[in-house]
């Protein structure tokens, strides 16, 4: 692999015995749902604590914002801990953000893992310099995942390829080969980003786009808005993911198109290498993808290649 790419506070490849901590900044979740993971995560020889209000409810949160933010600041705070990951996403990260020293977050260089909702906490974080990781939570590994799942994400933890050989490439949208750091999480979240400090910010990097539970027509607006932008376009190039359940939400008194169709049809012009049905995110089967560091596409072959570790 190549060296590290310059500015960045890598965390440290995790070692039989090093501590994971669950929290979550984003939607509650019950104790039981995190019973499998912890059985997978404690036979690799890793240890698990929970946050102090991990399985609380305040309506639709797992707690106020503030307890929230809490328990994130105080697991990477805490030299007991050797890695942060969350229990699931669902609503609420952007609400925190007030509450968090991001700065301090960041230099702790700790491992990070979570996807969806909390593709806004990544972005933050990469954006000060700490590669994180879009990863299945301790939620999406309570149902059963085909094996190179859990090797892509074991892997991860140990700074290994994340990438495994069993697991299925992408389709080819636009071919090409390109090279850059790569950013990007769930649809949704990336426009919500705009306009605040910590946009998304695609220039020249590999952009991977996935989402859930969307109708087609808010798909369609999800990549209308980041033309409208300019954000996609300085993108590198482009993986995209599966918009989960999107096609069973069509509906007929307005008309609309499969996803795929959609997503072809916004990312029509633009010159750069893109790939779709790449497994990560929402799908059935996931690979877990660091953000913040350095990979190559390569949209003939419908691959994605990392050029450098996750760790330090």
């Amino acid at each position: 692999m190549e060296a590290p790419s310059p500015g960045l506070v890598k965390p440290k490849a995790l070692r039989p015995g090093a501590t994971l901590r669950l929290v979550s900044p984003a939607s509650f979740l019950s104790p039981e749902k995190v019973e499998t993971f912890t059985r997978i995560i404690e036979k690799d020889g890793y240890r698990l604590t929970i946050a102090e209000h991990a399985f609380e409810r305040h309506h639709y949160l797992a707690g106020t914002d503030e307890e929230r933010a809490k328990d994130l600041q105080e697991a990477f705070a805490d030299d007991r801990v050797d890695a942060v990951m969350c229990t699931r996403g669902g609503y609420g990260c952007a609400r925190i953000l007030p509450h968090l020293d991001l700065d301090a977050i960041a230099r702790s260089g700790k491992m990070f893992l979570g996807f969806s909702d909390i593709t806004t906490l990544h972005l933050a974080l990469n954006r000060r310099g700490l590669p994180t990781v879009h990863a299945p939570m301790a939620y999406t590994l309570s149902v059963e995942r085909e094996p190179w799942v859990y090797e892509s994400f074991l892997n991860t933890l140990v700074g290994g390829d994340p990438i495994p050989a069993e697991a299925p490439g992408g389709t080819t949208v636009s071919g090409g080969i390109a090279e850059g750091i790569v950013t990007g999480g769930c649809l949704s979240l990336l426009t919500d980003s705009l306009g605040t400090p910590d946009a998304l910010d695609c220039n020249g990097k590999i952009l991977i786009i996935e989402d859930v539970d969307e109708n087609p027509h808010r798909v369609d607006a999800g990549f209308t808005h980041l033309r409208l932008s300019g954000a996609i376009q300085r993108a590198a190039g482009i993986v995209i993911g599966e918009m989960t359940r999107t096609d069973e939400r069509m509906d007929e008194n307005i008309g609309s198109l499969p996803w795929r169709e959609i997503v072809r049809d916004r990312l029509h012009g633009l010159d750069v290498p893109i790939i779709i049905d790449f497994p990560f995110g929402h799908c059935k089967n996931m690979l877990t993808l660091p953000l913040g560091i350095r990979a190559r596409l390569d949209a003939d072959a419908g691959t994605l290649t990392y050029l450098e570790s996750l760790c330090a």
